[in-house]
C-alpha cells in the first residue's frame, strides 16, 4: 500500500494522485498542513517540509518530490492502462506545467516579485492555450488520443489559476484551453481530486 501525504490545496500532490486514480493503484491519503508545527508529521519524512510525500510499507525511503513521485507512478506501474507517457519524446512536453501559481498577501509583495509571477502566469497560459488549440481534431487529449501526464499537468495548473483567481476573465483570454480544461477537469478522477483551501492558524509566507 502506498501513502500519499497531501495539503488539500497542492497541486503537485493532486497530480500524483490523480496518475494514481487513474492507473487504479490503491492508496491512502493523508492530508496535512505543514505549517502547524505541533501537528504536522511532514518533518519526519522531509527535511525541506514540503509536500506532497510518497511513502512505502515496506519500510523503504520515502519520496518527496513530486516530478520523482510522478516518474515513479509512470515506471513502476508501466504494464496499468494507461501508460500516461507516448513514448515518444520528440512529442512535446511530457509534464513541464509549473502548477505552483499562489498568491502572497500585498504586504509581503515586492514589485519585482510581482512582475516575475506575472509573467510566468501570462506565458504559461499563452503557451498552454496554443498546445490546447494545436490537439489532433477530435482528440480530448494534447499529445495523443490517450490521457498523457502532460494532461495532468496542465489541467492541474489551470486550475490552479482557477483556484486561486489571480487572472479573472482568463477563459474568455484563451477559449481553447478553457474548452479543454472543462471538459478533462469534469471528469470523475479529476473532479474528485479538486483543490480545497485548508484553514491556517496563523499567517504563513508561501
Amino acid at each position: 500500500m502506498l501513502t500519499i501525504i497531501s495539503a488539500t490545496p497542492s497541486p503537485y500532490a493532486r497530480m500524483n494522485r490523480i496518475a494514481l486514480l487513474e492507473k487504479g493503484i490503491p492508496f491512502e491519503l493523508k492530508n496535512e498542513i505543514p505549517w502547524h508545527e505541533s501537528e504536522t508529521q511532514t518533518p519526519l519524512y522531509n527535511p525541506l517540509e514540503k509536500l506532497p510525500i510518497l511513502l512505502f510499507d515496506d519500510g523503504r525511503e520515502p519520496v518527496y518530490d513530486s516530478a520523482q513521485i510522478q516518474e515513479y507512478i509512470v515506471q513502476k506501474f508501466a504494464d496499468k492502462s494507461p501508460r500516461l507517457v507516448t513514448g515518444d519524446v520528440d512529442n512535446g512536453p511530457q509534464s513541464e506545467a509549473d502548477p505552483d501559481i499562489m498568491k502572497r498577501d500585498e504586504d509581503k509583495q515586492s514589485k519585482s516579485w510581482l512582475n516575475r509571477q506575472n509573467r510566468k502566469i501570462d506565458g504559461a497560459l499563452k503557451a498552454m492555450n496554443e498546445l490546447a488549440k494545436s490537439r489532433k481534431e477530435g482528440s480530448d487529449y494534447l499529445l495523443a488520443d490517450v490521457m498523457t501526464i502532460a494532461d495532468i499537468a496542465v489541467i492541474c495548473a489551470v486550475g490552479q489559476v482557477d483556484f486561486g483567481g489571480v487572472r479573472p476573465g482568463w477563459q474568455d483570454k484563451y477559449p481553447e484551453l478553457a474548452a479543454y480544461w472543462k471538459s478533462l477537469d469534469a471528469t470523475k478522477n479529476f473532479a474528485d481530486t479538486k483543490p480545497v483551501m485548508f484553514d491556517l492558524k496563523h499567517n504563513t509566507v508561501v
